[in-house]
């Protein structure tokens, strides 16, 4: 593995003398400042696969960057992350972790495993945690242990899950979560289950939104959708007459 990797000490941003360059509220300074994924991101295991959801909403302080952002990166065929808090530090780190994933694949002659993928960012993130704002959530299917939830919360924590939810938004949906998961959910129990919770998290929380993306991970290879913002199963006006 990359010395870079495996070296506490190593810093991404020591060339830089104000690497998060936070934005001042109610000034000009909104579209320069960092981009952040005030964010809802979740996925769950089922038998045989992952699904994984995100909204699409980037924003810069008060000012929405992007409505129509993906969160939902790929880092190998059938591994992916969720990224949640500053757009540049989770877009590089996705980065870092494809690069070495790809050489790990060749090494061994074979797709490798969710783990080793989740155990590279768990590095990355643990090593610069005083550097770093990001979430994230690895998850995907392998030939060993199937589907995979694997989060990796600010501070470089890495915790194998049956689901996992993060972003600002997951702070209104824990007990929905918590009352509405069911052990052994199919396919469709599983994207009904991510597209309500996000739908919620996204109508709550004021730095998410847009629409929903999720990915199906399994064994025949990966599938990609979208729920549009007219179609989301929740909304704040969907109970009020």
């Amino acid at each position: 593995m990359s010395k870079a990797l495996s070296d506490p000490g190593f810093n991404p941003y020591a060339a830089l003398s104000n690497p998060k360059g936070y934005i001042e509220a109610g000034t000009d300074k909104n579209r320069d400042g960092e981009h952040m994924m005030g964010t809802s991101i979740m996925a769950v295991e089922f038998d045989g696969g992952v699904v994984m959801g995100a909204d699409s909403r980037t924003s810069a302080g008060q000012y929405v960057a992007n409505r129509a952002s993906d969160k939902i990166s790929s880092v190998h065929e059938r591994i992916y992350c969720c990224r949640s808090g500053s757009a540049a530090d989770t877009q590089a780190i996705s980065d870092m972790v494809r690069y070495y994933l790809a050489l790990h694949g060749v090494e061994l002659g074979k797709r490798p495993l969710v783990k080793s993928a989740a155990t590279m960012f768990r590095q990355i993130c643990y090593n610069n945690k005083d550097n770093l704002m990001a979430g994230i959530i690895c998850a995907g299917w392998d030939e060993k242990e199937g589907g995979q939830v694997y989060s990796i919360p600010l501070g470089g924590t890495l915790v194998r899950q049956p689901f996992a939810i993060g972003g600002s938004g997951s702070v209104f949906i824990y007990g929905l979560c918590d009352a509405t998961y069911k052990k052994n959910m199919t396919k469709d129990e599983c994207v009904e289950f991510v597209s309500k919770a996000l739908a919620h998290a996204m109508s709550r929380d004021g730095s998410s939104g847009g629409i929903i993306r999720l990915c199906i991970i399994d064994k025949d290879g990966v599938e990609r959708r979208f729920i549009d913002h007219k179609d989301l199963p929740f909304t704040q006006t969907t109970n009020l007459a």
